[in-house]
């Protein structure tokens, strides 16, 4: 028996999220249907960052147990055969028998766009949340400054999650402008559920003036969901880094 972690890219737009789910589909649950296929063996995999409906990723990570006498590097490739095209594996290798990929040090970076025009791009619609109202960037940067460091971020969580605790680190957060887009980019050593899309929203509020950027320390403080802005759309957020403390699985 060996362990094989997985690099996952994908276009989260057509699944249901990661988790697999009742009724229908997920990331997790193609994975689980290839592999099985592929090593002829039951699959299930352990996912690292269980993403939303509609939110994509460029490098999930995954971990399975397999019997397989297949090298652990040559997975990827056969698994890319089986896939559909919205989902692919950038990298496959056998990792220690006890990694496991949310119980060990690591970061994770988040990038959220915002598409500012006077029009949507059809082409962009997918990938990025389209705005025609102005958003001031300095405003959104000085709202941001707040957020870093380690927090109750509870007003920044989705009433629905069940977690132990909403005390989470950012490490930070930066904004900036790419051609017409503003990206929100935010590392942190873990997330809550919504968590990056309810910090978006409510800095798209401070940006376009509802509220000053000082309300954000408010709204920290008042450990209340309703207190923070609305919850962006998913279709804007992509996972872009995820890197282990440990070198040996980075």
């Amino acid at each position: 028996m060996k362990r094989v972690k997985l690099v996952v890219a994908y276009d989260g737009t057509a699944y249901h999220g990661w988790q697999v789910q009742p009724n229908g589909r997920t990331i997790e649950g193609e994975l689980n249907r290839a592999l099985s296929e592929l090593l002829q063996e039951e699959i299930q995999v352990i996912g690292a960052s269980r993403t939303d409906s509609g939110v994509h990723a460029l490098c999930n990570i995954a971990v399975f147990d397999t019997q397989t006498r297949i090298p652990a590097e040559k997975i990827s490739y056969a698994l890319n055969q089986r896939l559909p095209e919205d989902i692919r594996i950038k990298k496959s290798c056998e990792v220690a028998a006890d990694f496991h990929p949310r119980h060990c040090s690591s970061r994770k970076t988040y990038e959220y766009r915002i598409y500012q025009d006077s029009f949507p791009e059809p082409v962009r619609r997918l990938y990025a949340h389209f705005t025609y109202v102005p958003l001031d960037m300095d405003r959104m940067r000085e709202g941001a400054a707040w957020l870093i460091g380690e927090h109750d971020f509870k007003s920044f969580c989705s009433t629905a999650a069940v977690v132990e605790t909403t005390v989470r680190m950012i490490l930070s957060i930066n904004i900036e402008k790419q051609g017409k887009e503003i990206v929100i980019s935010v590392c942190g050593t873990g997330f809550l559920y919504n968590m990056v899309r309810i910090i978006a929203g409510t800095l798209m509020e401070v940006g376009r003036g509802s509220y000053p950027p000082e309300r954000v320390r408010e709204i920290l403080e008042a450990k209340d969901r309703q207190a923070a802005g609305p919850t962006a759309p998913a279709c804007g957020l992509t996972l872009v880094n995820y890197i282990f403390a440990s070198e040996n699985q980075e």
